[in-house]
């Protein structure tokens, strides 16, 4: 894996934990030969909640000099795919994911390890 998709991996999975967003599967996609290397799947809570997570990470990788090359379902926010031609990013509702199951259509593809940094919670016992 080149180091600069490794680094954009981990910003991506990181943007869409940092927006608590949840079940996050980096894949290598390539031996299932489509148009992106590697690929992020990723569940949003209710659609609002995935458009964030999708702005979040459009902000992350502008801020890495990268521009979304095909983006779609911002407006519904039930799916949301943001292409960045290396990686593509797909964001779910968690009954829309379980209906197209991207895992197994991509069954030959590889789990990629990526480091997020988890932030301690503090939580408020009364």
């Amino acid at each position: 894996m080149q180091k600069d998709n490794f680094v954009l991996l981990n910003r991506i999975s990181q943007a869409i934990y940092d927006k608590k967003g949840s079940n996050i599967l980096a894949l290598d996609v390539r031996p299932c030969h489509i148009m992106a290397d590697y690929a992020i799947i990723a569940d949003g809570s209710v659609d609002k909640h995935v458009i964030a997570i999708a702005y979040a990470i459009e902000k992350v990788m502008a801020e890495e000099g990268h521009h979304s090359s095909f983006t779609q379902g911002m407006q519904i926010g039930d799916w949301i795919v943001l292409d960045y031609m290396d990686i593509v990013v797909h964001l779910f509702l968690p009954d829309v994911r379980d209906r197209y199951q991207l895992e197994r259509l991509w069954q030959k593809s590889e789990i990629v390890d990526v480091v997020i940094e988890v932030h301690e919670k503090r939580c408020l016992i009364i």
